[in-house]
């Protein structure tokens, strides 16, 4: 009876703020908070559904973990599921849930056990959900607190409908690359493995992405395809607003030779030329480089200029490779597990490097790493998962490189 007594009151605060509303956003995060009030709860959200990118945002957020620059593709995780299906759905156990993906709560400071998480829905469609996160007691949810956040959710769609409520979801940066539903496909035994499912990515001038995600999950594909060195089977790849989706032979030759430089985890030095001379080959293809010496000398290896390779340690080789790609200034720098083969100190000396590229030259860095801590100097933190981007976070607060420890 007490719980019935509760839900009714929880149920016309939350009439009281949508229906006799002034500020719709007020009225909407003042009801999430009634509903984590009432459910004893430690987090919860308001997710809404950007029809054009069909990605969701979380608009509101209560509670210790901050998802605020996470972005999640519909039809992925808890979130995306739910707005896809419309169906809500409880979580008793989400370590071993299959439809659960950590990579918003979880990698933001909240472990996820239990979870509520109903669509927001208008009578028309779907336009987002409501999620609620651990109850704070330990205790599972039940279909009563479930029908308490429909009932919340549903008034909420509704206000939302009559009111109308404008999101802006869009960066205000100039995008430099932009993929759009790129699928990639290779030949497999009698048929063909799909490695890249839809992948919708924006890539902006003068920013450092991490991408991260696990072996065979698509991340180095999507880079090679934006660095054509590889070609998307459907799908559409942008450079500057240009569509770039299938180059001639001279546009691939002229886009790699000038547009864009390449860092690898395994240096690709010319074992009989010195550091300078690796450098000033590159220099030599393009018509507007940086000096040969300038580059040597931006990653810290003046006196170590007229060395051969087998003369240098690993971090210096990798040193080399980061001054052939800046040499020609180019707009873009792909990076595929610069530090993977390099020791602790090692890798902070070339991430100082690459920090100092994205700070001081204005060039766009992209970088794939099985490495989450590099992420934390990252201006945003890609996720790929099963040949989809799973989320977007943008730091707000990036670290600088010495302050990275693993």
């Amino acid at each position: 009876m007490a719980e019935e007594k509760r839900f009714a009151k929880a149920t016309w605060q939350i009439m009281e703020q949508l229906l006799d509303v002034e500020n719709l956003e007020d009225a909407l995060s003042g009801s999430l908070e009634i509903i984590v009030n009432t459910l004893n709860s430690e987090a919860g959200a308001i997710w809404f559904l950007d029809e054009k990118t069909d990605r969701l945002s979380p608009l509101f957020h209560i509670g210790p973990a901050d998802i605020s620059n996470i972005t999640v593709e519909n039809g992925l995780g808890l979130e995306g599921i739910v707005t896809k299906t419309g169906k809500s759905v409880i979580v008793e156990d989400a370590a071993n849930d299959p439809r659960f993906d950590g990579t918003v709560f979880d990698d933001n400071g909240l472990t996820t056990k239990t979870m509520i998480c109903v669509p927001l829905n208008n009578l028309h469609n779907v336009i987002g959900c409501v999620q609620i996160v651990n109850k704070k007691d330990g205790t599972l949810y039940d279909k009563d607190e479930l029908s308490l956040c429909e009932h919340m959710a549903s008034l909420a769609a509704i206000t939302i409908d009559e009111k109308g409520l404008i999101v802006d979801f869009k960066e205000k940066k100039e995008v430099l690359a932009e993929l759009t539903d790129v699928i990639k496909e290779f030949p497999s035994g009698d048929g063909v493995s799909r490695v890249l499912k839809g992948i919708n990515l924006e890539i902006y001038k003068n920013e450092f992405v991490v991408v991260l995600g696990e072996s065979g999950c698509g991340k180095s594909t999507m880079m090679n395809i934006v660095g054509g060195m590889d070609f998307l089977t459907d799908g559409k790849l942008f450079i500057e607003g240009r569509d770039f989706s299938h180059p001639s032979d001279k546009e691939l030759t002229e886009y790699r030779r000038k547009y864009v430089g390449f860092i690898f985890q395994s240096y690709n030095l010319m074992p009989n030329l010195t550091a300078i001379e690796n450098v000033r080959f590159i220099a030599e293809l393009v018509s507007d480089p940086m000096k040969p010496e300038d580059a040597i000398a931006k990653v810290g290896l003046k006196d170590k200029a007229n060395n051969y390779p087998s003369q240098m340690s690993g971090g210096q080789q990798q040193r080399v490779s980061i001054a052939r790609a800046i040499v020609k200034n180019p707009k873009l720098i792909l990076a595929d597990e610069p530090t993977a083969a390099l020791d602790y100190a090692t890798s902070i000396e070339v991430l100082k490097v690459i920090e100092d590229i994205v700070k001081n030259n204005g060039t766009t860095v992209m970088m794939v790493t099985h490495n989450p801590e590099i992420a934390r100097m990252a201006d945003r933190v890609v996720k790929v998962r099963n040949g989809k981007i799973a989320s977007i976070k943008k730091n707000m607060h990036p670290v600088h490189a010495e302050e990275l420890v693993w």
